[in-house]
């Protein structure tokens, strides 16, 4: 079995000192998808960028790629950075450049390419979003749903192990929300990577995750981590099973 690429123990993460989530544990292997879930406030994306070393966690380890970001040289802690790849919930795209020259960004900040190549990397990962064709527009002359996808081409400059993915089907129309579900499971398939997800949308969550993780905002604290399946089952955490009974009806 292979080694973890992704593990936290006993993670605690907030604002300005103050604890919103604490005694998060588990650990993800290559090739999986987490889905970490909870009420609004519980501090899913706050949890999400202390595993993705945007944010420092107020107490615990984390490790990322077999190094712990806490306590790795600014050196070695860069260099595990660059190897993965963030969807943030609005998709965070520079308004002033098209589609393409976005993907390129991190590819002319992070690497030697030349420009041809960058353009020739750029326009390999928008074709595997389906955004070839809108290469050349601004984010302001494409949907939601583009934007989106866009924002996950970007993600994949840099052939990532691991893929953060913040509410990547918010916003979203529920087949739009499918089609990018197949999407992240495509490239998922193709690169190996592993992937952490962060979302409400119930049936997104079982057609994506291997397992669950679910932060209970009622007591700060990781409430249970299992199969989606398993939050549903008799038996399963009260609070849980509540969450995902309530979404499913509201899909």
């Amino acid at each position: 079995m292979s080694e973890p690429c992704l593990s936290c123990q006993d993670l605690a993460v907030g604002h300005d000192g103050e604890t919103v989530m604490s005694d998060v544990t588990f650990s993800l292997r290559p090739g999986e998808i987490v889905a970490v879930v909870g009420s609004s406030g519980c501090g899913k994306s706050t949890l999400l960028r202390a595993l993705a070393g945007l944010a420092e966690p107020l107490a615990g380890k984390a490790t990322l790629l077999g190094t712990d970001l806490a306590r790795a040289p600014e050196r070695e802690r860069s260099a595990a950075l660059r190897r993965i790849g963030f969807l943030f919930q609005s998709s965070a795209l520079w308004s002033s450049l098209t589609l393409r020259e976005n993907v390129e960004l991190p590819l002319s900040e992070f690497t030697a390419a030349r420009p041809r190549e960058r353009r020739l990397i750029a326009e390999h990962r928008l074709a595997q979003v389906g955004l070839l064709d809108a290469a050349d527009k601004l984010p302001a002359e494409v949907s939601g749903g583009m934007a989106k996808r866009a924002g996950l081409a970007r993600a994949l400059a840099l052939d990532p192990e691991l893929l953060f993915l913040d509410e990547p089907t918010a916003g979203l129309d529920p087949v739009t929300g499918a089609n990018l579900d197949d999407l992240v499971l495509r490239i998922r398939d193709t690169l190996g990577a592993a992937v952490v997800l962060v979302s409400h949308d119930v049936p997104s969550i079982e057609r994506l995750a291997d397992f669950c993780v679910y932060l209970d905002r009622e007591t700060g604290r990781m409430g249970a981590v299992g199969k989606p399946s398993d939050f549903l089952a008799t038996g399963a955490n009260p609070a849980a099973r509540a969450f995902f009974t309530r979404h499913r009806q509201h899909a």
